[in-house]
This record gives C-alpha cells, structure tokens and sequence, in this order.
C-alpha cells in the first residue's frame, strides 16, 4: 500500500464529487484526503488535491487512467511520504509556531508548508518557487506548479516570521510593519462580516494573485480579457500600480489579513484624472465590499485634487454603473469603441 497525490480538475457541479468517488473506488484506491485548492480554470473547473491509499503504483496509474475515462482531468498522480498525511491545519499551526520561536527556520517552513524542498545554489526543480524573508532570498522546488493560493501561504508565513522576530510593541521590526501596512480601518458590511482596508504594498502580490486566482472566469474576464487563474507579471503589476506604474491599489483583507477579498486601483492619467479598476471576489460580492472600495478610493482621489475617475466596462457589465451609484457618485456612461466608458465627477472643495 502506498500514499500519491493526486490533482483533478473538477467541474462546480452538484454530482461531480460523487463520481469522482466512484471513479477512485472502482480502481481500488482509497480517498484519505481532499483539499480543494479553489482557483478556477479558464473553463470554470476546480483543482481539487486528493491524498489516496493506493496498493501499487498500478493501481495508481490505473486510477489516473480511470479518472480520465470518466471525463475527470487528472493532472498530477505523485507518491508521496507518510509524514504529509498530517492534518493541514495541524501542520499550519506547527509551522508557525517554529518560525516563531526560529525566524531563521522560515524558508524551510515555507518548503514544508508548500510539500516542496529548499533548492541549493545552483541545484534547480521542475517548478521553482522564490521567497522573500528578511531581506533575503531562497528558492523551494516540487515536481508539480506552485499555485496562487499557496503563494499567498507562503506570504502569510513569512509575515507572521517578520512580525515575531522582534516581540514588543515598541520594536523595530513592529514599527517598520505598522509603517509598510498602515489601516485605513475596518469597515462593517451588511451582512455583519468586517474587512481591514488598507493601501497595497509590493509585499502584497501573493495575495493579490490569490485573490484573483479565487475569482469565477467570468469575474476575471470582466477585470482582464484573459479569464485564466493565473496573472502574467505585468498584469499583477498593473493590479499594484496600474498601467503608469504610478498608481495606487486599495485593498480589503479579511480581519485576519490572510485573504485579500477586493480591491481597487486608482491610475492616474496625466489630466487631473485616473482610471478606477474594481475587483471583488465571487464569494464576497453583493456584501458592500465594492461600495466601501470605491468610496474610500473617491476620497482619496478628491484629496488628491483630481477632478473625476474613469471607468471602462463591457457593454454588457451594468453592475459597476450601479455599484458607483451605491457608492455615492453619480456617474455618466457611453458606448465607445464597443466599451462602456464610465465618467465620475468629484467634488471639489
């Protein structure tokens, strides 16, 4: 008998668990666990990760087959050691509490969070993951891709390294954390749930590609022509800083900081104006995420000076006309080039 990891890539359906069941018990394998990594595909599919008890490698192989027959994708079927079958969370909360007490142990309980191992000068993997803590960098590497979720894993990991190496309100380490990440406060939704806003920083990137990783194509096609789940660099550089480079991104975290849920940017463009691009994940929409987003990114813009926001929409998309609205600002819309180009006047004091 033997552990393997196994991806499949699963449609959101009612049903689609239960056949996958069927499909790993008719092949003589057991389902010892299954973590659903949420990050939809371009066709709307789920990866799902699966541990299974296989009792050889044929019958492993003969699983990914069946998997296939069925019309399940199966992208990765991987053995793996007995120590991985530990609780996720378990092993989460073990791993923080070692970079705690180790700060100089963190790129090592990244490799061991992400099921990866830390790569020596010069040594390389098939897929390659770079880190950042304390200034410095390290690379993990696997036989399978990194996935946006797990880099926003990765990211909280290193947070919660740099947050503990120097305890006491009054350390460096505290305040240069405070001053990197500074609140622009809570705000409570309607549904009761609150979310932190705060300005993004390049540190932030991790979780910005998750939380697009998150979204349904068709909230993705709305942000970027490409519904993929996976941002090209430039494009999560845009998210940060807009085309020009020069802009800014507002972010809403959940109270734990562990999961951006929306975001705005604002992208100025030369003419007492910027462009405000909302993203929101699926989950989160229709709660006052987006009207709290646009509300605080109108306040800063009139700060600034600026005399009105732009917005660009498919035709189709009517939603972000009326989330303006709900946000306070009377927005004017037309049709040009086949895009819905979204004027907002500010206020001028």
């Amino acid at each position: 008998m033997g552990l393997w990891r196994v991806h499949v890539e699963l449609e959101d359906r009612p049903g689609r668990l239960g056949e996958l069941a069927a499909a790993v018990g008719g092949s003589g394998c057991n389902i010892v666990s299954l973590t659903v990594h949420g990050e939809r595909g371009p066709d709307g599919t789920v990866t799902d990760e699966l541990m299974v008890d296989a009792r050889d490698e044929a019958a492993a192989t003969g699983l990914a087959d069946r998997l296939r027959r069925a019309d399940i994708g199966c992208t990765l079927a991987v053995p793996v050691l007995a120590g991985e079958l530990s609780d996720p969370v378990t092993t989460a909360l073990a791993l923080a509490r070692r970079v705690a007490r180790n700060p100089d142990a963190t790129a090592a309980a990244v490799a061991r969070l992400l099921h990866a191992r830390l790569l020596a000068t010069g040594e390389e993997a098939v897929h390659t993951h770079r880190v950042r803590a304390f200034g410095r960098e390290a690379r993990i590497g696997r036989s399978w891709p990194f996935t946006a979720t797990e880099a926003s894993r990765a990211a909280m990991l290193i947070e919660l390294a740099e947050l503990s190496a120097a305890p006491g309100e009054g350390s460096e380490a505290t305040a240069w954390y405070r001053r990197e990440h500074p609140s622009l406060g809570t705000v409570l939704l309607g549904d009761g749930s609150e979310v932190e806003l705060r300005m993004a920083e390049p540190s932030d990137g991790p979780l910005i590609a998750a939380l697009h990783a998150r979204c349904t194509p068709a909230t993705r096609r709305a942000r970027f022509l490409n519904p993929g789940p996976v941002l090209a660099p430039d494009e999560l550089a845009e998210m940060l800083t807009g085309r020009s480079g020069k802009g800014e991104c507002l972010v809403a975290l959940t109270l734990d900081g562990g999961h951006a849920v929306g975001l705005a940017t604002l992208d100025p463009d030369g003419r007492a104006s910027a462009l405000l691009s909302i993203l929101v994940e699926d989950s989160w929409q229709a709660r006052g995420v987006g009207t709290a987003l646009i509300r605080r990114a109108v306040a800063a813009a009139t700060d600034v000076g600026w005399q009105e926001l732009t917005a660009v929409a498919h035709p189709g998309n009517l939603r972000i006309t009326r989330l303006i609205r709900r946000a306070g600002p009377r927005p004017s819309a037309q049709l040009v080039d086949g895009m819905l180009r979204i004027r907002i006047p500010l206020a001028m004091s």
